[in-house]
C-alpha cells in the first residue's frame, strides 16, 4: 500500500515558498525584525523604573534607587536604540535603505529623547494611579491599584508607546500596546492622546482608538468603546488613512459600562454617558445621556438614574 502522507522534506519546501511575498521582509538578510521578547523585556525594565519596588527588585531602597534606575535604564537605552532600528527598517522599501546610514544615530538619539519624557511618564501616571485610588471604594490603597488594576497596567504600556509614537518610531508602539491588549483585555491604540488622573474601572472589552482625545479627570468602564464610525476610501478603493475619526472626550467625563461613542464627536466637559447606549452625535457639556423605560436616549439632568 503507497502511503499518502508527505516527506518533511515536501512540507519544508511548501513552507519555505509558500507566502514568500509577504514574509521576505523578514528574510532579506539585512537587519533582524524586532523582537516581541526583547520589546517585552524593555518595557518591563521600564515599569521597574516608573513603579520601583512594586515591579523589578523588592529590595530597593533609597541608597540603591539611583543605582537601580541608572543601571536598568542605560540597559533599555541601548536595547530600545536597536528596536527603533529595526523598526525603521520593517517599514522601509528595499530600494530605498541604501539612503538611511543615518538611521542607527537617528536611532539612538530618538531612545534618549524618549528618556527623557520619563520623569512626565511617570507624573501621568502617578496621577492614574491617585484616580483609581479615588474612583474605586474597593481600592485600599494606592499601591494596590499599582499591583492589581488593569488600568494602571495597560496605561503604562500606552503611555510609554504614545510618547514613542509622537516621535515617529515604527510598528514598536503598536506592538507595545498589543501587549498590554493580549495581558488586560484593555485595548489603546498609541495614537490616541489621554490627559491625566484617567481611569479605566475594571476595564475588560475597552476600546480606544488612533485619533482619540481624552481630557483630564475622565473615568470610563468595562466595555466602552470610542470607535470610528465610517472610513472614507480615496479614488482607488482603499481606506483614507490618518483622518481625525474618533471622539474627542472632554475633561470631567464619566461614561459607564457598554457604551459605544462613535466618529469625530465631541463629550461635552462633566457630561455622563449611562451604560449600553449608542451615541453617534455631540452631546454637550453638564448632559446626562442615558435610555430612557422606551429604551430610547434621553438627556436627564439628574445623574441618579444612570447605572
Amino acid at each position: 500500500m503507497t502511503s499518502t502522507t508527505k516527506s518533511l522534506d515536501s512540507i519544508v519546501r511548501q513552507l519555505d515558498t509558500n507566502g514568500h511575498e509577504l514574509l521576505s521582509r523578514a528574510h532579506s538578510g539585512e537587519r533582524p525584525m524586532p523582537s516581541v521578547e526583547i520589546l517585552s523585556d524593555i518595557v518591563e525594565n521600564l515599569r521597574s523604573v516608573l513603579f520601583p519596588g512594586y515591579y523589578g527588585p523588592s529590595e530597593i531602597t533609597p541608597e540603591n534607587m539611583p543605582y537601580h534606575i541608572g543601571s536598568t535604564l542605560a540597559r533599555v537605552e541601548r536595547l530600545l536604540a536597536d528596536q527603533i532600528n529595526r523598526g525603521y527598517c520593517f517599514v522601509c522599501e528595499r530600494d530605498q535603505r541604501d539612503l538611511c546610514a543615518d538611521c542607527e544615530k537617528r536611532s539612538k538619539d530618538t531612545a534618549r529623547k524618549f528618556l527623557e519624557c520619563l520623569p512626565e511618564i511617570r507624573n501621568q501616571l502617578l496621577s492614574d494611579v491617585e484616580a483609581a485610588y479615588d474612583g474605586d471604594p474597593a481600592a485600599k490603597t494606592h499601591g494596590e491599584t499599582i499591583f492589581c488594576y488593569p488600568s494602571i497596567r495597560a496605561l503604562t504600556n500606552h503611555r510609554i508607546a504614545h510618547e514613542l509614537y509622537r516621535l515617529d518610531v515604527d510598528i514598536i508602539p503598536r506592538i507595545i500596546s498589543e501587549m498590554a491588549h493580549s495581558d488586560t483585555g484593555i485595548d489603546i491604540h498609541p495614537g490616541a492622546s489621554i490627559g491625566n488622573r484617567f481611569f479605566i474601572d475594571h476595564g475588560t472589552g475597552t476600546v480606544i482608538g488612533e485619533t482619540c482625545i481624552i481630557g483630564d479627570n475622565v473615568r470610563i468602564y468595562q466595555g466602552v468603546t470610542l470607535g470610528a464610525k465610517s472610513f472614507p476610501k480615496d479614488e482607488g478603493e482603499r481606506l483614507v488613512k490618518g483622518l481625525p475619526r474618533h471622539p474627542i472626550v472632554e475633561d470631567d467625563v464619566i461614561v459607564y459600562a457598554g457604551a459605544t461613542i462613535l466618529g469625530r464627536v465631541t463629550i461635552g466637559k462633566n457630561a455622563v454617558i449611562g451604560g449600553n447606549v449608542w451615541v453617534t452625535r455631540d452631546v454637550p457639556p453638564d448632559a446626562r445621556l442615558v435610555q430612557s423605560k422606551s429604551m430610547h436616549l434621553a438627556f436627564e439632568q439628574d445623574a441618579t438614574d444612570i447605572a
